[in-house]
């Protein structure tokens, strides 16, 4: 029996046959050999090319090992040059020193452009990034060619006329090819440099960072925000900023959203709510003196202490979802001004954590991205029964009862899959296997299952995919970020202007008509992995008559239908003391590891009759998100403005303190023409 062969790694491969290029290079240049030499540079530039399509983190490593593109390229040439010095006669060298000189030249004003690059970065680099905000008097412009900001790009295409006409003189012994390839190099370089020189004329750059301050200091005065929405987090936490972007620009006054990382910007959901991106402390100290009085926080962050040193502003944490988990009740929560939650049972979860949150500073608020999610209507009335799969991610603390996914997912999807009866909606949390990977292989695994099952699957598929693909193309061209994919921040600054009026209402109708076209074209019987962006976990909700997921936001959110619902303990705790330990499942159906109770779970809920938790989920219900009436987002309105009021009245009581106590200090922030210093005697 023949012993297979070990798979090689693609990058190992691709690594090694760019070595053997190289090698094969410098042997057919030494020689000489014009095919060798021929073949041995196309793999080379080839090989190049593939690494940077599909191979990136390979060019890191070799930046590492200073084996950049630079040094790679100039041995390249250097080779095609020895090469031509030993396939030529003595009296010929002097015929091939211009190419030489050419090329030379070619790498000076490479350096040349990468200088200036930076220079012209550092020039479109202002202290305040914007969207939603016509910021056109900061002298915004477009970006220059990507070509001329990437150098490893640049080299490749501006030397490739070069690497060619030396390839060419190399196999027709003619000089001219040299030269008319080094000659293309050289025009490349020059207009790269010129186009790049220009840029830093006083009349192309942006605002100087004194004016792009001023500009800044201009607009919070005209604009005069009340309440803000601050955020700082990595690229995978913004989610918790864009779940109350909505609730955010319903609020009374102007809203305002104050972030602190500049790849954020991109990372906010589509909304009309102005944005100010303000990475520097001293910059973000300049809403002290604006008209904010209120910043809302939906995460902790290091940055946050930053924030809170502004004297004149109210902070509130509203958090980005609530559970029994001990994340929930962060003793950082006790800097904020008030903790809002949505109801009773957070209020008693905070007494009972002991974090120095007082009761007096909680406030119930409820959760307004609840208040579209529809009630429970009964019975599943339609051939199947939709049942949504939500689980948590694994957490940062290791602990087993986190999420569902590891221990329990396979045989929870195979009990649901086994009922022909069940239609399984999968939305596993975008951070499932961040941080275990054995979670990231059991999701992928789970998704098998489902893909199997649907194979095994037949029956009618409804129409209108038409007006799918028609509103969908509508929606994303009213939520799209404007802007090629290589444009810098001052260009899209320029493109993310001041919205339309109109535009976050045209929105919403067309996401409602999108969600309702989206689940039309699905048929009933086929099971759903639902990953991307849209819909939205709210938008399952109301097609589930059922939730499976863990100890999580999910469970609580999942509430405000009052549809029956389980979680999976995997804890290793009994199930009493896993109701006692976490109060969100007092209601739910606790299903084992080895989904045991999932038929009896299914008919219950085709059998209303059989259900016996639903007066313990109408009360949990109310205890985890307070009262129907007033909704929550009145309540949330309600709560804004009450703290807007608080720091109106702080800010009146310091202003009155600081003109008693001293009134013959002068404003040291008003300009005071300076005096001219007396002479030293």
């Amino acid at each position: 029996m023949p012993v297979p062969l070990p798979r090689i790694p693609a990058r190992a491969l691709v690594t090694a046959l760019l070595a053997a290029s190289f090698c094969a290079q410098a042997v057919a240049a030494l020689r000489p050999h014009v095919p060798l030499l021929l073949a041995a540079t196309v793999v080379s530039l080839a090989v190049e090319g593939v690494l940077y399509r599909w191979h990136r983190g390979v060019l890191s490593v070799f930046a590492k090992s200073h084996a950049d593109i630079t040094v790679r390229h100039v041995l390249r040439d250097l080779l095609l040059v020895v090469a031509l010095l030993r396939l030529g006669e003595q009296h010929r060298e002097t015929l091939y020193t211009p190419l030489v000189a050419g090329l030379l030249a070619f790498y000076a004003l490479h350096c040349a452009i990468q200088a200036v690059s930076v220079l012209v970065r550092r020039t479109r680099t202002l202290p305040v990034v914007t969207r939603n905000i016509d910021a056109s008097a900061l002298r915004l412009s477009a970006a220059p060619s990507v070509l001329l900001r990437r150098p490893a790009h640049r080299l490749l295409v501006f030397g490739l006329p070069a690497t060619a006409g030396l390839l060419a003189t190399a196999a027709t012994d003619d000089p001219r090819c040299g030269a008319l390839g080094v000659a293309l190099s050289l025009g490349l370089a020059l207009l790269g440099l010129y186009d790049l020189v220009v840029r830093l004329l006083p009349s192309r750059r942006p605002a100087s960072e004194r004016e792009a301050l001023e500009w800044l200091d201009a607009w919070l005065a005209e604009y005069r925000p009340t309440v803000g929405l601050y955020f700082s987090g990595g690229a995978s936490s913004a989610y918790q900023a864009n779940m109350w972007l909505e609730p955010l620009a319903k609020l009374e006054g102007r809203p305002l959203i104050v972030l602190r990382e500049r790849f954020m910007v991109q990372k906010i959901a589509p909304t009309d709510v102005p944005i100010l991106c303000l990475p520097k402390v001293s910059t973000l100290m300049r809403l002290e003196e604006s008209s904010l009085q209120v910043l809302i926080h939906p995460s902790n962050s290091g940055k946050t202490s930053q924030v809170l040193r502004i004297p004149t502003l109210k902070h509130t944490f509203v958090n980005h979802g609530e559970s029994d988990k001990l994340s929930s009740c962060n003793p950082y929560a006790k800097a904020y001004d008030e903790v809002w939650v949505a109801g009773p049972a957070a209020r008693e979860r905070y007494a009972y954590a002991e974090v120095g949150v007082e009761d007096k500073d909680v406030v119930e608020i409820g959760r307004p991205q609840l208040d579209g999610v529809r009630p429970y209507e009964g019975a599943p009335t339609g051939a199947c029964t939709t049942v949504l799969y939500a689980p948590t991610w694994e957490g940062w603390d290791g602990n087993p009862g986190n999420t569902s996914v590891i221990e329990a997912g396979e045989n929870l999807v195979r009990a649901l899959l086994a009922d022909p009866g069940v239609r399984l909606l999968y939305k596993p949390h975008p951070l499932t296997g961040s941080v275990d990977p054995r979670a990231g292989a059991a999701d992928l695994r789970i998704r098998e299952l489902i893909r199997a099952a649907n194979r095994e699957r037949t029956g009618e598929r409804p129409g209108g995919g038409e007006e799918l693909a028609r509103l969908t193309a509508e929606l994303d061209r009213l939520t799209a970020i404007a802007g090629r994919a290589s444009a810098d921040q001052v260009e899209r600054m320029l493109l993310q202007s001041a919205p339309e009026p109109g535009r976050a209402e045209a929105v919403a109708r067309a996401t409602a008509a999108w969600e309702e076209a989206y689940w039309a074209s699905l048929p009933e019987w086929e099971h759903q992995i639902v990953t991307d962006v849209r819909p939205t976990l709210y938008a399952c909700y109301n097609q589930a008559d059922l939730l499976v997921s863990d100890v999580s936001s999910v469970i609580s959110d999942f509430l405000a239908s009052g549809k029956p619902y389980a979680v999976a303990n995997t804890s290793g705790l009994a199930e009493d003391v896993f109701r006692k330990a976490f109060p969100t499942v007092r209601a739910a159906t606790v299903l084992t590891p080895d989904a045991a109770g999932v038929p009896e779970l299914l008919d219950a809920v085709r059998h209303p009759e059989k259900d016996e938790l639903v007066e313990a989920r109408e009360e949990l219900k109310r205890h985890l998100l307070g009262p129907d009436e007033p909704t929550s987002q009145v309540r949330f309105n309600e709560a804004v403005q009450s703290l807007c009021s608080a720091a109106l009245e702080h800010r009146a009581r310091m202003a009155e303190r600081l003109a008693a106590e001293t009134p013959e200090i002068p404003d040291q922030r008003r300009s005071v023409t300076p005096q001219r210093p007396a002479h030293p005697a």
